[in-house]
């Protein structure tokens, strides 16, 4: 049952609509129970010829020769499509919006890098006899290194996965290394903090399994123009993909879908479309290309496997004052959206709670493993279960209750974030007290008179921190990682000024790095100051639980007074006078 909570968020929508908060039915239900929703695997053609592939059984190695002669002649068998084939060989879905160099090939080339990767195409008059075609080609294969875990991909000297990022990581704007956020000083707050608390969490590639696989079905019309059935979810990126590899105007195919078996983020990488396409376009025949259930599981695209090292700085009192999150994701051997997946998990930490220090480093990084992609709230999922055990893990070690150690580091309305933006429309604290009440988890009275519309923005709480900046405030190469902290912004500043940019080493202009980078502010003064300065940020896991200061045990916890409660600022009003929620600018509008 559906439960509105109205009283406390009375401004966030208003009642009068149709759709939005109605138990309204789906407009398919009826043709899925029924039996008669059409899909693309629904859809016969006179004629129809049917491509599989023939796959690397190795995760990396170099492609010496391969002979498609037996099969070319095989029964049935209407045309063997090889790299040469495939007009433009190569792709990455996000150059369709300007962003990645393409890197993966349709049909590989002279090496393969992942178990799986297809290289030749056999088009037949029926399935079985692709199947048995594509057993009589011979393809001699050199065996190379290769490297399956991320850490080990991005150290000097490890086997390059992939030739367009020869390094084995995303170039983002072809410059930077990966994605980077600094708000405050963490180095300082870790070490005057009472306990630092550090763990690895890994989580493992996850197979969507849809019950409908990954398949298409492309067919020849009048006037050059060419029909596709197909269940991708981004029907308008299969389109552009499809017309970008087969060298043709989109206006050329129609793509039809919107019915699909079983998503999940799992259709969004044009799997089958573009030879499906080039298939017909070369026969002038309807050409079906269908994922099994094998293919799926195995050479499907899965969820990408994330490492997160998270290290926080707790004082006694169950604050936490500093978080620093090293995450890495496993792209497998090419791009396709591995990118837009750490930009989203930089976008979401430190999670829900307000942390005055914050420090991430999200690295994308590839490995000879089948290339993953997106799915269910990927880049955020599983960072999100990280934070909430390592939550758990903190309050453990404070001596707190979960709820409560919650409801005290909650971000407030007010609040500034760590991307230089205040919290607005903030809920967890509510979101905690009605959780606790309904498991019939006591918490405090003191926790129960906490709200998100109050105390978020009082003091430093709603202020931008001076900044300590490394690597010369720039992501730096590998060689630059672990740079030392150079310059500091000063308070208040939300993004680096272009006159303060300092040089990046290896700098496309040609200009030489200066030897010294001045320090633009001094440091924020601290009540705990640094009696010895720290080593340059490496950030290896502690080998206990936590560090408590020497002697000492953490007291049982106390919650904190409650927080003053400034006047709510009155909302901004539309024309209409509606109360909405912008996503884009995270403010009521």
């Amino acid at each position: 049952m559906l439960e509105l909570r109205k009283d406390l968020f009375a401004d966030e929508r208003d009642d009068n609509l149709n759709v939005v908060g109605k138990g309204i039915q789906r407009q398919d239900m009826p043709g899925h129970v029924t039996g008669l929703t059409r899909y693309f695997d629904d859809h016969a053609f006179d004629g129809m010829l049917h491509l599989k592939v023939v796959r690397s059984p190795h995760a990396s190695a170099r492609i010496r020769s391969i002979d498609v002669s037996a099969a070319a002649r095989a029964p049935g068998v209407k045309r063997v499509l090889r790299a040469a084939d495939v007009p433009v060989n190569k792709n990455t879905l996000l150059s369709l919006i300007n962003f990645g160099k393409d890197d993966e090939p349709s049909l590989a080339v002279d090496k393969v890098h992942y178990v799986g990767e297809p290289v030749v195409a056999i088009i037949a008059e029926s399935e079985a006899q692709a199947l048995a075609a594509k057993k009589l080609v011979r393809i001699d294969y050199e065996p190379m290194p290769a490297v399956f875990d991320v850490e080990e991909a991005l150290k000097p000297g490890a086997p390059v996965v992939n030739e367009t990022y020869p390094a084995n990581y995303f170039e983002y704007h072809e410059r930077f290394d990966h994605q980077k956020l600094r708000f405050g000083d963490v180095e300082r707050a870790f070490a005057g903090a009472d306990m630092v608390l550090e763990h690895r969490y890994q989580m493992s590639p996850i197979e969507h399994a849809p019950t409908e696989t990954n398949g298409s079905i492309a067919a020849p019309e009048q006037n050059g123009r060419f029909v596709v059935h197909s269940c991708a979810q981004g029907l308008f990126f299969a389109l552009g993909t499809a017309a970008k590899i087969v060298a043709v105007e989109s206006n050329r195919l129609h793509f039809i879908g919107g019915t699909v078996g079983g998503g999940f983020g799992g259709k969004v990488d044009s799997l089958t479309e573009p030879l499906a396409v080039l298939g017909a376009m070369v026969t002038g025949r309807p050409v079906r290309f269908v994922l099994d259930r094998e293919e799926e599981m195995l050479y499907g695209s899965p969820r990408g496997a994330e490492r997160i090292y998270i290290k926080d700085a707790l004082m006694r009192d169950g604050r936490i004052v500093a978080r620093y999150i090293r995450s890495y994701f496993d792209a497998g051997a090419y791009t396709r959206l591995s990118s837009y997946a750490a930009i989203k998990c930089t976008a979401h930490l430190p999670g829900p709670y307000w942390i005055p220090n914050v420090a991430s480093d999200v690295h994308v990084a590839y490995t000879n493993r089948c290339p993953s992609t997106a799915m269910r709230g990927f880049g955020i999922t599983a960072v999100d279960f990280a934070l909430e055990v390592q939550m758990d893990r903190l309050a453990e070690a404070a001596g707190m209750d979960p709820m409560e150690f919650r409801i005290l580091n909650a971000y407030r309305d007010g609040d500034m974030k760590p991307h230089r933006r205040k919290a607005s429309n903030t809920a967890l604290i509510e979101c905690v007290q009605v959780a606790a009440g309904k498991a019939n988890w006591p918490i405090s009275e003191q926790g129960q008179r906490q709200s998100s519309l109050t105390g978020g923005g009082a003091g430093e709480r709603g202020q931008i921190p001076a900044t300590v900046l490394d690597a010369r405030g720039q992501i730096g190469r590998p060689e630059t990682r672990q740079s030392g902290p150079t310059q500091t912004l000063p308070a208040g500043t939300s993004r680096i000024a272009l006159s303060k940019q300092p040089v990046m080493e290896g700098a496309r202009d040609g200009r030489a790095a200066p030897t010294q980078v001045p320090r633009y502010e001094p440091a924020r003064p601290t009540t705990q100051p640094v009696t010895q300065p720290l080593a340059p940020a490496a950030y290896a896991p502690q080998p206990s639980p936590y560090q408590p200061v020497a002697g000492q045990q953490p007291p049982p916890y106390q919650p904190p007074p409650a927080p003053p409660s400034p006047a709510p600022a009155p909302a901004a009003q539309t024309q209409h006078g509606a109360v909405r929620f912008s996503s884009v600018f995270g403010r009521r509008r």
